[in-house]
């Protein structure tokens, strides 16, 4: 059961209208990266989850989410004040209107006539939210990498926010949203080490003669070593040949003996003839005669 608080977990406070910040602050709202996001993922986690104690974890940060998308929510409709009511009222004349709802210099008039100034599940191009953005796959070691992910994404546009205002009372509140998002880092990452082991990930082990194996698949003398293709762990395959596993590399499969002679009729009648070299729609268009 969800109750709303009518109180936001974090005190918006902002300056002064501003209809363009308002649509870059959508991408957190709508956008991949967002908060939506970020709580359907997590929510649908945990309903599926039958561990009792990620199942909890994932529920409080799914419903602590949608608080968040509140606080964006929120600050997009505190910044698209004046547009709402000047579009709703119009007191202004057309030109000043449509300045005053084009001042932070993109498509925030978009935003601004379709929704009335108030948040839109969209990024801030006015691309909708999609389900897609919710990249569940069913396994927790899976899908808490996946979430430790999402939640290094989200930090980086969060910050990236920061660095387009200079309204205190907003750099305040996305700092507070960018902290969360370290804070649930890392309790994800506590749950997924709290499995062990918890890679690979799944139940299969990998095949062991290609598990530690780093074939180099780029042309060029030189190849930069690292922990990630030398070492102890590491067999480096420095040109690797066609067929690793020693076949042919060729695709084959047994067909019937029906189906082999189906398929040698099909082919058969959709040879190609290397010899010919008939005139085209192309030829013709280029004005070449028959």
């Amino acid at each position: 059961m969800f109750i709303h608080n009518k109180r936001l977990q974090y005190t918006v406070r902002v300056a002064a209208p501003n209809p363009g910040l308002a649509n870059l602050l959508l991408e957190q709202f709508g956008g991949p990266q967002g908060e939506l996001g970020a709580a359907c993922r997590y929510f649908t986690q945990a309903i599926g989850e039958d561990d009792p104690g990620r199942k909890d974890l994932l529920f409080d940060i799914a419903t602590e989410e949608l608080s968040h998308l509140e606080i964006v929510g929120s600050i997009v409709a505190m910044l698209n004040k004046s547009a709402k009511g000047q579009l709703a009222e119009a007191v202004e004349a057309e030109a000043e209107l449509y300045r005053s709802m084009t001042g932070g210099g993109n498509d925030s008039h978009t935003t601004a006539l379709l929704y009335g100034g108030g948040p839109a599940l969209t990024n801030s191009s006015g691309v909708p939210w999609s389900a897609a953005y919710v990249d569940t796959i069913g396994d927790p070691t899976a899908d808490l990498r996946s979430n430790i992910a999402a939640e290094a994404r989200a930090k980086i546009v969060y910050e990236r926010l920061i660095n387009v205002t200079d309204d205190p009372g907003i750099k305040e509140t996305l700092g507070f949203l960018m902290t969360r998002e370290i804070a649930h880092q890392k309790s994800f990452e506590k749950a997924l080490h709290s499995i062990q082991p918890n890679f690979p990930q799944g139940k299969l082990p990998g095949v062991p003669e290609y598990t530690s194996v780093y074939y180099k698949m780029s042309q060029g003398d030189d190849a930069t070593r690292g922990p990630w293709n030398e070492g102890p762990d590491w067999k480096f395959v420095d040109s690797p040949e066609p067929a690793v596993d020693g076949g042919d590399g060729m695709a084959t499969v047994n067909v019937s003996k029906g189906d082999v002679k189906v398929l040698q009729a099909m082919a058969s009648r959709t040879a190609s003839d290397a010899s010919s070299d008939p005139t085209t729609g192309a030829d013709l268009g280029a004005g070449q005669a028959a």
